[in-house]
Order: C-alpha cells, then structure tokens, then sequence
C-alpha cells in the first residue's frame, strides 16, 4: 500500500515537472494545424513528447541514481560536460526564464494590462525560491499539493471540449505522413527528453527518501511513477490536440498564446481568463520549482559541495528573473541554436543505453555513436545559425529522416556498429548497474 501511495505522489510531481509552459501552448496549435488529422498527431507527438522522456528516466534507472552515474557508458568527463549543458539549457538560460515569461504574457498580462514583467518575474522567483529552497520537500510539494489543481484545471477544460466541441475538425488536406512529422517534430520542442535526465535524479532520491533503496524495489517506484506521468501526459495533450482541431479558428499565424486564451473564452465562457491564468500559473511554476532545484544538486554534486546547494538555487532564480523579462519570442530565439546542438547528443545517449546496456558493456560503440551524432550536430548548427555551408555539409540534408529533424540517427548507428567492432578490452571502469546500486 505505501509504494502504491508512493507512485501516485512521485507520478504526479514527474507529470507537474514535465507539464511547463511550452507543453500548454504547443498542443493545441498542432491540432489548429492538422485538423481531421489529429489522431495521427497525437500519436507522434506521444512518441517524441512523452516516450522519449520516460526512456530517459529508465536510462537512468539503469545506471544509477543521477546522469553523472552515464559516465559508466562513454566518459565521466564527457557526461559532466554533457550534463552541464543540460543544466544550463533547462535551467537559467532558457526553460527557467521561460516559465516566468510565459507566465506573464498568458497567465498576469490579459488580466492586470499594466502590470510590468519584471514586477511579476520578481514575484514568480520568490515564490520559485521559497518552495525550492529545501530540496527534500520538493517532490511533496509539487506531487501533493500544486499538481492536483493544475490537473483539476486542465482536465474541465479537456473534457467541456471534448464533450462540448466549438466546432468540428477541418479537412485541410493533410496527409498522414505530413500530420505525423508536424506532431513528432513539435514533440521535439517541449524539451522534456532533456529534462527527463535530470528530473529523473529528484524522483530517484525521493523514491529512497521514502525508503525504497533496494535496486529492484526503487526500479518499480520510479518506472510506475514515469508510466503514471505518461498517461497523464497522453490524456491532456491528446485533449488538448483535440481542442486545437476543433476551435473554429482558420489562421494559422495566430499566436500559440492567443489560441489558448481563446479556446479557454469559447469552453468556459466568463472565468476563461482566470482559469488560463491557474494553469499557466502552476503549469509554469511547478517546471520552475523542479528545474531549480534539480540546478541547484547538479551544481553543489559538480562543485563536490564546495559551493550549497541553497546558493546555487538563489543564483539562479536571481540569473532567471533577469532573463524572463526579455519575454518568450526572444529568449526561444536566441535557445534555438544552443537546444539544436545538445538534443541530439542527449538522445542518442539515452536510445543506445536503454536499447543495448543490458547486453553491450564496452565503452566503444556509446563513445562512437555520441562521437558521431556530435559531428552532425555541430555540422548542423554551422549551416543553419553561423552561415558556413559547404557542399560536404550540405549534403547531410540527404541522409534519412533528416525531414524529421532526426538526421542525426543514421551517423549515430555507424558511429556504434564502428565502436562495437572495436577490439575489445577489459574496461574496469565499465560496471553493471546493479554493481553501482
């Protein structure tokens, strides 16, 4: 019974972390955009918006208690380097100053039309603060107490659509195959394959926090926990698909924001622009709460305690609030370039570990294939963001699925079949995870 109430707590903090700004907005707009299509969208969408991520919390699982311990699979040095780019992607430079940015444009300005950003980002990271400062009580805090309205919120108005649509879904002549590639793409975008590497350490401690230690014991919580967060996911975005299919609304360039706001006047009438502003409110707050404390143990762990934790999260609520007031359109396009670099090399790590670490246990073929999707990647960033395209570069735009911004999986499978041929050594830094736990 207790690891039973254990999941539910952990399941839905996980769900509440991964639910941020940019997981509201992007659904609905999908569905605007494909029309009847949207079952097919769903589904893609669920592929790279909540597969993926669960397969980075098991990558995890299956190394040990944090992304430092995926060094047993390539290099610590590369890992801390990696990690740290993760960090700082979802963290104070891009996802954190997002979630106050968001929360102000959606959720404080069509109320209060005067108020100023930087008054709310100030009020956004005290409160960020305050509940991020003891990170023991995080977990607790999101699962049982901020995720219930937050799911209250959002499922009325899933339900009232779905129940009571505005309109119903256009033909727009989609294909398939075009419906299927706009919903994985925009998958993609929510980052949460990122962030699942390092949520993935807050929900493992609070996993044996709450006693369950042993490998297999704390492997059940923590699976049953992500599975719990995942269906949670596929109801509300799949409604939230839905919902954008059958707005009514026919213009395309309509801001994701804008959308939003109103499918929330169309459904709920009169309270549309509060119950918008909760959940943007706590959707935003919540992934705010999670991300900075999960700064804050990354950097006290990479600086062996030498720097607490409590300054890391000060620093970076600080750091953040100055951000957030350049607003959301900005600070997305400056990220861009910085999210195209690291994403790939992130997933690569997380596919080839869950696909083969139980049965391949040499160094070789990870090193190969992040060596490879790295060289993609940084290909990838010189022709589209610095201007440099050599027709050797160039040519990358032919390799498969490069339409499906997963060009990178080819070079990936070369570089580790490369590795795996490799003359094998004994590598004693290389153990079993059950060794590491």
């Amino acid at each position: 019974m207790k690891s039973k109430k254990d999941f539910i707590t952990i399941g839905f903090a996980l769900f509440a972390m991964f639910f941020g700004a940019g997981n509201l907005l992007l659904p609905p707009y999908i569905g605007l955009l494909v029309g009847d299509q949207y079952s097919i969208t769903v589904l893609a969408f669920a592929l790279s918006g909540i597969i993926l991520p669960l397969l980075g919390i098991v990558a995890i699982t299956m190394s040990g208690d944090s992304i430092e311990d995926m060094g047993k699979w390539t290099n610590r040095g590369v890992i801390t380097v990696l990690g740290t780019l993760i960090m700082l992607s979802i963290g104070p430079l891009i996802a954190i100053p997002r979630t106050a940015a968001t929360t102000f444009e959606v959720g404080v300005q069509p109320i209060f039309p005067e108020a100023k950003p930087m008054v709310t980002s100030v009020v956004f990271f005290i409160i960020t603060l305050f509940l991020s400062i003891s990170s023991s009580k995080v977990v607790d805090i999101i699962g049982k107490f901020l995720t219930p309205v937050l799911l209250i919120v959002l499922t009325v108005l899933v339900v009232l659509g779905i129940f009571f649509p505005i309109s119903s879904p256009v033909d727009l002549s989609k294909t398939s195959n075009e419906a299927f590639s706009l919903g994985f793409v925009e998958g993609y975008q929510t980052l949460d394959a990122l962030a699942s590497l390092i949520f993935a350490g807050i929900i493992i401690a609070a996993a044996k926090a709450k006693g369950h230690v042993l490998l297999k014991e704390k492997t059940k919580v923590v699976i049953l926990s992500g599975i719990l967060s995942a269906a949670c996911l596929v109801f509300i975005y799949g409604g939230l698909v839905y919902l954008g299919a059958t707005s009514g609304v026919t213009d395309p360039s309509i801001r994701r924001s804008d959308l939003l706001i109103q499918l929330a006047q169309n459904i709920l009438g009169g309270y549309s622009t509060f119950a918008i502003a909760i959940c943007i409110g706590f959707a935003c707050l919540t992934t705010a709460i999670a991300l900075t404390s999960a700064f804050g143990s990354f950097f006290e762990r990479l600086t062996k305690g030498k720097v607490n934790y409590k300054a890391f999260v000060i620093l970076c609520c600080i750091f953040s609030s100055m951000i957030s007031v350049l607003g959301v359109d900005d600070i997305i396009t400056y990220a861009y370039p910085f999210l195209a670099f690291v994403y790939p090399i992130a997933i690569t790590l997380v596919i080839y570990v869950v696909g083969f670490g139980k049965r391949i246990k040499s160094r070789s073929p990870y090193t190969g294939a992040l060596i490879a999707t790295t060289l993609f990647s940084l290909i990838e960033v010189s022709i589209n963001f610095f201007n440099y395209s050599p027709d050797i570069f160039l040519s990358i735009r032919k390799l498969p699925f490069y339409s499906y911004e997963i060009g990178w999986l080819i070079p990936s499978i070369i570089g580790f079949v490369i590795g795996l041929s490799l003359p094998k050594k004994r590598d004693n830094a290389l153990i079993t995870s059950s060794k590491l736990n």
